[in-house]
């Protein structure tokens, strides 16, 4: 592996709001009509291990109580779960991975951009913690944004905490990000064919989450529900 690679792979190992009631699952797979030609191609070439993700987290129609309104995102930290909110009470459920407590972010934001194959840019935070990282790396299949980002938004500046991609899809369901919440790429670009630019993105306060499903008990069903 180049330098550049191993700084980046470490990167992605140090990077990396309302919980839902559900009565009832529905498993299903990502509908072929999400990905474009380009998309097709990238993830035949990604180097990352296609390990599948654990059944708790796999994308499932659910029941949804809460009082979102259709078209929301709402993101359930502590039990490592994103929703998009649909009409008669149902929801669209991604399983990701989060950041840990301290770098994690919660509250209300807007999708103030949205981007195909995005270019990396880490921040000044992250140059301090890895010298030696370039200024940005292009947009690809081993990119650690993956395949699509949605930037979130708050009074129309940029929080710098995105919905993205991600090229390690064994880690769904951990708490390991530096506060960005990661996706499937498979699950981001289902995800960002629904979402809109203004789409309302809900990040629950830690505690807050309120789904009888969480990664703990996952862990301990030996990864069945």
């Amino acid at each position: 592996m180049s330098s550049l690679s191993s700084k980046i792979a470490v990167v992605i190992a140090g990077l990396a709001l309302a919980g839902c009631m559900q009565t009832s699952t529905s498993f299903e797979k990502a509908p072929e009509a999400s990905l474009k030609p380009r998309d097709k191609d990238y993830l035949a070439k990604a180097s990352y291990d296609k390990v599948a993700v654990a059944p708790p987290f796999r994308r499932a129609i659910v029941s949804y109580h809460r009082k979102e309104l259709p078209g929301s995102i709402v993101v359930d930290s502590d039990n490592h779960y994103l929703y998009y909110v649909m009409e008669d009470g149902k929801a669209i459920r991604y399983g990701i991975t989060v950041g840990e407590e301290a770098l994690a972010f919660s509250g209300i934001a807007r999708v103030g951009n949205m981007q195909e194959w995005p270019k990396w840019t880490p921040t000044a935070d992250i140059h301090k913690r890895i010298e030696g990282l370039p200024q940005s790396v292009p947009g690809g299949p081993d990119n650690p944004l993956g395949a699509r980002a949605l930037y979130l938004y708050q009074g129309g500046r940029d929080t710098m905490f995105r919905i993205h991609g991600t090229n390690q899809p064994e880690m769904i369901g951990s708490s390991i990000s530096s506060g960005c919440i990661r996706m499937t790429n498979e699950d981001v670009i289902d995800l960002y064919s629904r979402a809109k630019m203004n789409t309302v993105v809900v990040v629950l306060d830690p505690k807050q989450g309120d789904s009888p499903y969480n990664s703990k008990m996952a862990l301990q069903a030996g990864g069945t529900m």
